[in-house]
């Protein structure tokens, strides 16, 4: 009896979904509910003026990311384990107090949003009982899940935000407008306009994310055993990191192309949080349009919230030598556990204590702004050191796109910190 030949294009794809994962989780958790209210104001304030952001993004993003990977891979460590073994003890307990209380506000802006959307979808339900459960809910996954479950349950949650590539199709679309918008930059020289630049760029450039990608990498190394670093293995995190980083770009894209077509045409000019971005799509582009928004936003909190649990976890525990790793059971790394459950409460009790997410926003993104450039250097500076990187330094093309990064991220920074103090 013939044996049935496989698919060709099955087993391709197969080998593909096996080669990707951390860059993937990483990218799609750089688009949650907090930067989807970015996206969302940003379109609904400007039209489709800010579309050519995310052409501009992706290669930044993508050039920083690798970089992290390859640092995690090539030491064995993540990106604080380096930092406290290669640099000052100051430069790491500056990132320290800088990144907790960052990290904290977006965990408590993203469950915020989760929660009010929660309650859109089922309005009998109050919010505050969502933000609880999928408080809950996410801290019992963490702790009880293995590292292998929890990296395969956040790579196919990453399905969910597919929802965002067909929304903007659900209502009449100018192609040629949507292509100018794309492909020719225009840029406004006012107040709002260059805060919302700003903005877009601190939600896409997050430093919680360099964190998280140098120590996932570590963990992935643990669990492929027997495995050393090569070029092969460079080559292929480098894919993945490239293709988590275009799926975050797309999504930035067509959220913007959403509220930039649908809300500014019609008349709708301010939004301050996701839910009121799907409330304003309702009534102008119908009720699936409404679904899908809402859905892929709770999608998008269930994937950033443990990868932003995850990177401060993993800035403590390496800062002070604590066991750590989600693969380890929780008796085997209380300390790490423990950490991801108290940001997990204090992002949680951000909504009872008269922080509005609004402004837990605006404060990451000044703290954010603060900590990028300076990371962004000392990340450069280590994939540059042939002591620490041996072979794997910065190629030509990296270094240029990573020093862009640095001085884009520099300009940024400083524009975020004048804006706010005038």
């Amino acid at each position: 009896m013939n044996k049935p030949v496989p698919n060709k294009k099955i087993s391709r794809f197969n080998r593909f979904w096996k080669l990707i994962g951390p860059g993937l989780v990483t990218g799609a958790s750089d688009d949650d509910p907090s930067g989807i209210a970015t996206y969302s104001q940003a379109g609904a304030q400007y039209g489709l003026s800010t579309l050519w952001t995310s052409i501009v993004a992706f290669p930044l993003m993508a050039s920083i990311q690798q970089m992290c990977a390859r640092i995690g891979l090539v030491t064995s460590q993540g990106l604080t384990g380096t930092l406290k073994k290669h640099y000052p003890r100051p430069i790491l307990y500056l990132m320290l107090i800088f990144s907790f209380p960052a990290i904290v506000m977006n965990i408590g802006a993203d469950i915020a949003g989760m929660g009010a959307v929660g309650n859109l979808l089922f309005p009998s339900i109050d919010a505050t009982f969502f933000s609880v459960f999928f408080t809950v809910l996410l801290l019992g996954l963490i702790i009880y899940l293995p590292y292998m479950k929890i990296a395969a349950v956040l790579k196919y949650l990453c399905i969910v935000m597919l929802v965002y590539f067909i929304v903007p199709f659900l209502y009449k679309q100018d192609f040629k407008e949507i292509f100018k918008a794309t492909f020719i930059p225009t840029i406004k020289f006012d107040k709002d306009f260059i805060a919302i630049l700003v903005g877009i760029l601190g939600t896409t450039i997050s430093p919680y994310l360099f964190f998280w990608q140098a120590s996932v990498e570590v963990e992935e190394m643990k669990n492929k055993k027997h495995l050393v670093v090569n070029k092969k293995l460079i080559s292929d995190i480098k894919q993945d990191v490239d293709f988590g980083m275009t799926f975050s770009g797309f999504v930035m894209y067509f959220i913007i192309l959403t509220t930039g077509t649908v809300l500014f045409k019609g008349g709708v000019h301010q939004i301050d949080t996701v839910e009121q971005a799907a409330m304003a799509l309702k009534p102008l582009a119908g009720n699936l349009a409404y679904l899908l928004f809402a859905i892929g936003v709770i999608g998008t909190g269930l994937i950033a919230i443990p990868v932003l649990s995850g990177s401060l976890s993993y800035i403590f525990t390496e800062t002070f030598g604590w066991e750590q790793g989600l693969d380890k059971k929780f008796h085997e790394a209380k300390g790490f556990y423990v950490i991801i459950a108290i940001s997990l409460l204090l992002g949680l009790s951000l909504n009872y204590i008269g922080i509005s997410p609004i402004k837990a926003l605006i404060y990451t993104a000044i703290l954010y702004g603060i900590t990028a450039p300076v990371l962004i250097a000392i990340i450069l500076h280590i994939s540059n050191n042939k002591k620490i990187m041996g072979e794997f330094v910065n190629g030509p093309v990296t270094n240029i796109l990573g020093f862009i990064a640095l001085i884009i991220m520099t300009v940024a920074a400083g524009l975020l910190i004048y804006l706010q103090l005038k």
